[in-house]
């Protein structure tokens, strides 16, 4: 519904903003007014990419003005037609309000509830804004100013009963009405952008949760980590708001898709508070009572009311909203089903372990980085590879790409090393942890500094196992800097070459810095290479190659499976993996040195 509201208040705010020219001194017919708010939604979504942070300065005041604007006519009006409207702010008037009309007054409820759209957006204000500010503002500033506006358009009404249609642009004095119109109209876009960025963030959280199919997330802001733009999400945004638009021409049934769409945001936003108030702030149940019971009050009714307008327009956000939901359904349980497969299949240690060091394979020189989701065990894909392969790099790395919600990750923290099995096996598990501003590229650097973390974690490594003192291994963490890297491989690359790749007893680099706080020797030279013997290995096999392996499971329903089982698995659910971001396209790996291995679970 959250997106649906996207789609809608786009259009109707737009749409409503271009009306005003009609009530001015210019006129144009329904068919320019739609052609122009069109275009202006087009700009609007085309903007979308360069971030909230760049324009953001310009909401505020723009927003700041239109509510001051707003509220000084409301006042204008108030003084000027009738102040005794002032009465209307008494509760007891609702009362005689139902009394009097009956059900048209009920009905009345539907076009009511426009008058408190936007609030079910607000979570996205806290991308820009702390809670704190948002209650000031909305207590001092909006909620005044917009009592001020209505019931100043209410004493305008009372002079003039036949401006109905339009009251807001007709109350407006003639003098000002030009800047007005213009600031109503950056009004509406701005009210339109946080709709968006309303729908962006909940997207991005559905992603999250698995419930979403893979889109491209940017995150545009340097600060505030929850503005973010999904290009996938704004084009479908901008075609179905222009759709909305040019089908329905009119505000009235476009109002009425929104209050729909709003009306079930609020009601579900509220039995989500009360889940909330029990299971995480532990209030008392008689508070939890009080707010469920008054919330739900007022919600059942207007939900009552706008439900009688379901085919003036309410259709459209139930439609959109079944369809994204069925997307969403069906994506989270074929990706639910998908991990439950590879945690169960993952491969246990007893039996790499049963394999030997060869892994019962021949193994290749080169490095083999092998891509999985998971930040512990071996993946299936792995078995899967060897039972079908006879040869398997002789250097295997499974890496694991964790997005943390962070701006950036310092890249001494990046990577986190831990090796797979005995030092013979030659195995390494690391996880390569990034911000969201934290670019991941399709070059050298990556694979330079997963190797770089791999040297370091062999050489802490031999020094925790000679019994090294603490100071030793904070002097090594001390020297890791580029210069030593650098200088580490250059010493390393210059015997490998004077050997021809051969395997060497030791290794001498007496320039090197490490030489005096680094012991090259093992205790064990029989089970154990030394540090440098694996460092020179570890380089060679480097030099040789890098291979990048990544798993392409296909989910296919078994024949025994219902036949709505099979449409959902066989077709959406594969159409939705066809059409997502690859794995290749979010770890950026290099189509040259890129293996997939498939393989086809039957769920």
């Amino acid at each position: 519904m959250v997106i649906g509201d996207g789609i809608l208040t786009p259009a109707i705010s737009v749409l409503s903003a271009v009306g005003g020219i009609n009530v001015g001194r210019a006129k144009i017919s329904g068919d320019v007014a739609v052609l122009v708010a069109i275009v202006i939604l087009i700009f609007l979504f085309s903007m979308q990419r360069y971030g909230t942070d760049k324009v953001g300065w310009l909401f505020a005041p723009v927003v700041f003005l239109w509510f001051i604007l707003i509220g000084g006519i409301g006042i204008f009006n108030i003084c000027k037609y009738d102040y005794t409207v002032l009465r209307a702010l008494s509760p007891v008037h609702i009362y005689r309000y139902f009394k009097r009309g009956g059900k048209d007054g009920w009905t009345s409820l539907g076009g009511i509830m426009l008058s408190i759209t936007g609030t079910e957006a607000l979570f996205a204000d806290l991308s820009h804004f702390p809670a704190s500010s948002i209650q000031i503002a909305f207590t001092v500033v909006v909620f005044p100013c917009l009592l001020l506006a209505y019931t100043g358009q209410v004493a305008y009404l009372m002079k003039h009963p036949h401006y109905v249609v339009g009251a807001f642009y007709h109350s407006i004095p003639e003098s000002i009405y030009w800047p007005v119109f213009l600031v109503a109209t950056t009004a509406a876009i701005v009210a339109s952008q946080a709709t968006i960025s309303a729908t962006f963030s909940v997207v991005k959280q559905a992603l999250a949760l698995g419930c979403f199919p893979r889109v491209k997330v940017v995150h545009t802001s340097m600060m505030f980590r929850n503005q973010i733009y999904i290009p996938d999400i704004n084009w479908i945004l901008m075609v179905l708001c222009i759709a909305v638009t040019a089908g329905f021409k009119n505000q009235t049934q476009i109002g009425n898709a929104s209050g729909t769409a709003v009306i079930i945001v609020m009601l579900v936003t509220t039995f989500l508070m009360t889940l909330i108030m029990i299971l995480v702030w532990h209030s008392h149940w008689s508070l939890v009572l009080l707010f469920t019971c008054l919330s739900l009050i007022v919600e059942g009714f207007y939900l009552s009311s706008v439900i009688q307008k379901v085919y003036q327009g309410g259709w459209v956000p139930l439609v959109i909203a079944t369809a994204f939901f069925i997307i969403m359904y069906i994506w989270h349980y074929g990706t639910a089903k998908r991990y439950e497969i590879e945690m169960h299949t993952k491969v246990s240690m007893a039996w790499i372990l049963s394999l030997g060091p060869s892994l019962g394979l021949v193994r290749v020189p080169g490095i083999g980085l092998v891509y999985t989701e998971l930040a512990s065990g071996v993946p299936h894909i792995f078995s899967h590879f060897i039972t079908n392969l006879p040869a398997i790099h002789s250097v295997v790395v499974f890496v694991c790409l964790k997005c943390l919600p962070v701006h950036t990750v310092p890249e001494e923290e990046r990577f986190l090393v831990k090796r797979i099995g005995p030092k013979n096996f030659r195995m390494f598990r690391c996880v390569a942890r990034f911000g969201y501003k934290d670019l991941h590229k399709k070059d050298d650097d990556f694979e330079k500094k997963l190797f770089d973390s791999i040297f370091l974690f062999v050489r802490l490594e031999s020094l925790m196992d000679g019994g090294s003192s603490d100071s030793d291994v904070s002097s090594l963490l001390d020297e890791q800097n580029e210069t030593v890297i650098d200088c580490t491989l250059k010493a390393i690359n210059s015997s490998v070459e004077s050997t021809a790749l051969q395997m060497a007893d030791s290794i001498e680099i007496s320039n090197s810095p490490l030489h005096q706080n680094v012991s090259f020797i093992t205790s064990d030279r029989e089970n154990d290479q030394t540090e440098a013997d694996e460092l020179e290995f570890l380089v060679s096999s480097k030099n040789v190659g890098v291979v990048h392996f990544l798993g392409n499971t296909v989910m296919k329903a078994r024949r025994d499976s219902r036949f709505c089982k099979k449409i959902a698995i066989d077709y959406i659910y594969a159409f939705l993996r066809k059409i997502c971001r690859e794995n290749s396209v979010m770890f950026n790996v290099p189509h040259e040195s890129l293996l997939n291995v498939g393989q086809t679970f039957y769920v």
